[in-house]
C-alpha cells in the first residue's frame, strides 16, 4: 500500500520555478535523505510506503521549489532543505498539513462509478 507520493519540482527548466537550482538540488537532498532515514520507503511499513519523485515541472510556475503531496493534492511552495522536515513530520506523518506554507490544493476527483 502506498499513503503518500512525493513530487519536487527542484530541477527547474524555467527561473520563474526555482530561481536557485541549488536551493531544489538540496531539498531534494534533504527529502531522500530524510525518507531514507525514518523508513518511510519501507515496504512493509504499517502506514503505507512513501514513494518520492525528482520533477522538472508540476505547472505551478512560481514560489519553487514546489512539493505536490498526493494523493491530498497538497501544494507547498519555497520548499527549503530545511522545510522539508517539518513537512514530513507534521503532513506526511501527523496527517496535519501546514497551512503557512500551502500555496494551491489540487485534490483528485472521485472515481466514476462502475457499473
Amino acid at each position: 500500500m502506498i499513503s503518500h507520493h512525493l513530487l519536487l519540482c527542484a530541477t527547474p527548466s524555467k527561473a520563474l520555478c526555482c530561481p536557485d537550482p541549488a536551493v531544489g538540488q538540496a531539498s531534494w537532498e534533504r527529502l531522500k535523505q530524510l525518507v531514507r532515514e525514518w523508513g518511510l520507503e519501507d515496504p512493509g511499513r504499517a502506514e503505507g510506503l512513501v514513494l518520492r519523485t525528482k520533477a522538472d515541472c508540476l505547472r505551478i510556475c512560481a514560489e519553487g521549489p514546489v512539493l505536490l503531496i498526493w494523493p491530498q493534492g497538497t501544494v507547498y511552495g519555497a520548499v527549503t532543505a530545511e522545510r522539508i522536515e517539518r513537512i514530513l513530520r507534521e503532513h506526511v506523518i501527523g496527517g496535519q498539513p501546514i497551512d503557512d506554507w500551502i500555496i494551491r490544493r489540487l485534490p483528485l476527483a472521485p472515481a466514476p462509478a462502475a457499473g
